[in-house]
């Protein structure tokens, strides 16, 4: 069981006065009364050793955060909903290689089997339902139901890849998984989760919130950033579970993270099951060590499994390192909030770094002198300099500046660096690197980040402004799959992209076959003609959705 003894806001065991004040100095951004903040826990074997909250639940009554705090998971939730489909499987219920067509015949047959791991580990193919619903005209802010994601989900006729052949995260698959457990056990996930796995932990604070409305003593509410000084409320109204929507406590998270290594709930099997890495239908494993629904990775040499999770101003992380029987955990109630960097920076203060006598540790950022180039090397980047688009809507400038060489993307210019295999990396993030070479006869940039890998082509946009050429565009477009219609208007001789919804954005001309905007949800749009050359419609390839059609109706 895990113990603690309280002292106000602070749970301890004995911690060394010094090891407190180091993480309060972690910390000491959120501590004030006037400004929302976070509350973080260490587990040691099955104690809670360290617990406090900094900063305010509500800003409104002046609630300060607590170990008890509840706050909402967001992604950290999936851990719970893949450990259900687990507990299903050790009770012989199902298998993860089953099909979801199995257990959720009105899912689309999309001429391929889709299972139950694909889900889980995230190679499905499905589409993000967080952007179609977006597309559609649901907002964040909008009430968002479990029932209006089914049926979002069962008018799908494409997948943005062949299932098991990438990594490609979408929050689609746990509202899938959390619907299996409800046909496979005839109870809501929020049901079995709480007879299953909370009240058998202990965990008597802690349940998935499947409806918006029902109150919840002692939680705290979300806020975004105003400015430097203020804050709004940033509103949260789910009513729909599987990827997130648990709530829960620093206290009540503590008693789960112990359960990897001293295990109340499963055993041995059922963690190993739950933290193996997936793997492709080629047999590569998944470079981010993605498993069922929590990360596989490193800390310093000690094995860690873990989970962040956004939504709204809520930011959380969660981290358990079995062979050390150690947790830690952070959560936040603002946007800005840095849950995986207070987690890592904690978990430093106790456990010793252990790749120093193996490989070398992570060296510290040098000096950006280092990222000047010669002018060789600034002459050969000349054909690669301008602006690049991906097939799914990432767009950027590639430009010197000063000598160096930059990443320019909407959040601002990033650094690269040249190393010595003469491939540029993130001059921060060196694990993010860029090769260039010519592709065909267009110029082209591959990307690579841990478990991902882009194709961005050249493009030089084109200002069209005769409206003849503009006039081919123009019309309405409808989706039958999302039963929502967009415009394309002309408007102060540029085109834009109407909706009822939301205001008229501005559409930037890549090539006359690919329009981009600014609205995350759709922000590139492939144009689709006809042996004419007529414009007959589009497809979104953007934020995890991929080909998504619209057809020109006038």
């Amino acid at each position: 069981m895990v113990g603690s003894v309280f002292f106000g806001r602070v749970c301890g065991q004995g911690l060394p006065d010094s090891l407190v004040r180091k993480i309060d100095s972690i910390c000491s951004k959120r501590d004030e009364a006037s400004s929302p903040g976070c509350a973080v826990g260490v587990v040691r074997n099955d104690s809670l050793v360290f617990a406090k909250g900094y900063g305010m639940a509500d800003l409104e009554f002046g609630i300060p955060i607590e170990g008890s705090t509840i706050f909402h998971m967001a992604s950290v939730s999936k851990q719970f909903t893949a450990f259900s489909i687990v507990l299903l499987e050790r009770a012989g219920k199902l298998r993860l290689d089953d099909d979801i067509r199995k257990y959720l015949p009105w899912f689309p047959d999309l001429g391929t089997r889709i299972t139950i791991r694909n889900l889980l580990n995230h190679t499905s193919g499905i589409r993000e339902q967080g952007t179609l619903l977006a597309i559609q005209g649901t907002r964040i802010h909008d009430v968002i139901t479990q029932h209006q994601i089914v049926k979002i989900l069962q008018q799908q006729r494409a997948l943005n890849f062949p299932v098991g052949t990438e990594f490609g995260y979408s929050n689609s698959n746990f509202t899938l998984a959390a619907e299996i457990v409800t046909a496979v056990s005839g109870q809501s996930l929020r049901r079995f989760t709480d007879s299953a796995i909370f009240v058998p932990l202990g965990m008597l604070h802690t349940h998935f919130h499947d409806d918006y409305t029902e109150i919840v003593k002692n939680r705290a509410y979300s806020y975004s950033l105003k400015d430097s000084a203020h804050y709004a409320n940033s509103i949260l109204s789910f009513s729909y579970v599987g990827p997130t929507s648990l709530f829960t406590s620093v206290d009540d998270m503590a008693k789960w993270l112990s359960n990897f290594y001293l295990h109340k709930v499963g055993d041995q099997a059922d963690i190993d099951t739950l933290t193996r890495k997936g793997r492709l239908n080629n047999g590569k494993e998944l470079e981010l060590g993605y498993a069922l629904g929590i990360g596989t990775g490193d800390h310093n040499g000690w094995r860690e499994f873990s989970h962040g999770g956004g939504d709204a101003g809520y930011r959380t992380f969660v981290a358990v390192y079995p062979d050390a029987r150690m947790g830690v955990i952070a959560f936040g109630n603002i946007e800005d909030f840095d849950p995986n960097g207070v987690v890592a920076r904690i978990t430093d203060l106790f456990l010793k770094d252990r790749t120093a006598n193996g490989k070398p540790a992570e060296q510290a950022p040098k000096d950006t002198a280092v990222a000047v180039l010669a002018a060789s090397d600034i002459a050969g980047l000349n054909p690669y300099l301008g602006s690049y688009v991906s097939g799914d809507g990432v767009a950027f400038d590639l430009a010197v500046r000063n000598g160096k060489l930059y990443y320019v993307e909407q959040d601002g210019p990033q650094l690269l660096t040249k190393d010595s295999t003469g491939r540029y990396a993130m001059f921060y993030e060196r694990d993010i690197q860029f090769t260039l070479e010519p592709l065909g006869k267009d110029t082209g940039i591959y990307a690579k980040a841990p478990g991902e890998e882009f194709r961005f082509v050249k493009y030089t946009a084109v200002n069209e402004k005769n409206e003849r050429v503009l006039q081919a565009y123009i019309g309405d477009y409808y989706c039958p799959e999302l039963g929502c219609s967009y415009g394309i208007a002309i408007k102060d001789h540029h085109l834009v992209l109407t909706n009822n919804k939301y205001d008229d954005a501005p559409l930037r001309m890549a090539d006359y076959d690919h329009l981009l905007d600014d609205n995350w949800w759709m922000n590139h749009l492939t144009i689709k003609r006809n042996a004419a050359h007529e414009v007959v419609g589009f497809e979104v390839n953007s934020d995890r959705v991929a080909h998504l059609v619209f057809k020109k109706m006038s």
